[in-house]
């Protein structure tokens, strides 16, 4: 059964320098995506009960409330669902936020990236630190008890002194649930085609990453690489589900969804999403690239793989199959020992895409 929704809203007032998403500043055809969007999920989606609904983006905040609700008409779901929706600071407002309250959506995640304004100029952001900081108060106002804040390092002109200010804006707002990134420039990007002067480099990345998992740990949860929570009831449900490797359906233009042994993912051009969203490309993936994802994403929560359960899932001994990998991260310090398995130490973490590669056999 699949209880986990991801709806992609790739409007956006303009594109942040940072971003390679499918994204686009096409509200005009707002009405006629939206169309498109609704044909997608009522072919697919079986009706299910959903345990969560993800609006991401792009800017899913662009949308009226009435195309908000026309999406979420078309989904089985109830009080204890949690229903997230992205925003931007720049085009919200306490009506907005009510009117999202009295929809059913009851977790807000803000894209707030920087509390440096010179940095959210730098980066193309359409916001400033004051227009940040009065929406999470609208949403405090509002009594959205569940609200979690973005925020990125190894910015261009970044130092360690502005990082940490950020952070220590962060946790003086106290939001229940922290997402910090590390800036990634990729194809498709404005920095790809044009890249910045005075970025901080890879040894600095990992002292701002460091320096905010030490910051961050005194109050926080930190339950997966780039995620901390204030407990357990903040942790994001929809997020986990991929790292747990559950199913889940992707609607929307480039959105990827996942059932049983098939992984799909939408075109990115908009006509052809708009003449035929029911269109995918899938993947099927064996058991060997099934066991991989549980390891390389199981790897990614703090709490690590339980090879317990990996064992009965695919009827193995995971153990044996990667006995070399396992005892020379262990042997290495950068993997720890748990009650049912393994997990990355914090040194471990620094160096996680150099230690999941090696799990990967095909």
């Amino acid at each position: 059964m699949i209880n986990c929704v991801y709806i992609h809203i790739p409007f956006c007032e303009k594109k942040c320098k940072y971003c390679s998403f499918c994204s686009f500043s096409l509200l005009k055809i707002k009405d006629e995506y939206i169309n498109a969007l609704i044909k997608e999920i009522k072919f697919f989606y079986k009706n299910e009960d959903l345990k969560t609904i993800y609006f991401g983006g792009g800017t899913p905040s662009l949308l009226d409330i009435n195309d908000i609700k026309k999406i979420l008409e078309n989904f089985n779901f109830n009080s204890k669902t949690e229903i997230t929706i992205e925003i931007n600071p720049h085009n919200i407002s306490k009506e907005k936020l009510i009117a999202y309250k009295n929809l059913g959506i009851n977790r807000i995640s803000v894209g707030v990236q920087s509390f440096d304004n010179k940095i959210l100029n730098t980066i193309g952001r359409n916001h400033t630190t004051n227009e940040a900081l009065d929406v999470i108060n609208m949403i405090k106002n509002v009594s959205f008890d569940n609200f979690s804040i973005d925020l990125i390092y190894g910015l261009p002109n970044q130092t360690i002194k502005n990082w940490q200010d950020t952070l220590d804006i962060a946790l003086n707002i106290n939001p229940a649930h922290i997402s910090l990134y590390g800036l990634k420039i990729e194809k498709g990007s404005y920095f790809y085609k044009y890249p910045p002067k005075n970025l901080p480099n890879d040894e600095m990345q990992a002292k701002m990453y460091e320096i905010a998992i030490n910051k961050l740990k005194q109050k926080y949860i930190h339950y997966e690489f780039s995620n901390f929570a204030k407990n357990e009831n903040y942790f994001s449900r929809h997020n986990s589900s991929y790292w747990e490797c559950k199913n889940y359906y992707g609607f929307g233009l480039s959105a990827s969804g996942y059932v049983e042994n098939k992984r799909y993912t939408n075109t990115f051009n908009f006509r052809e999403y708009l003449k035929n969203p029911l269109e995918k490309e899938y993947e099927i993936l064996n058991k060997e690239n099934m066991i991989e994802e549980e390891i390389f994403l199981g790897l990614r929560l703090t709490k690590g793989i339980d090879f317990n359960k990996i064992n009965k899932k695919y009827n193995i001994d995971i153990y044996k199959i990667y006995k070399n990998e396992f005892e020379k991260f262990l042997n290495l310090n950068l993997m720890e020992k748990t009650q049912n398995g393994v997990k990355l130490s914090q040194k471990g973490i620094l160096l996680s895409n150099e230690i999941l590669c090696e799990f990967i056999k095909i």
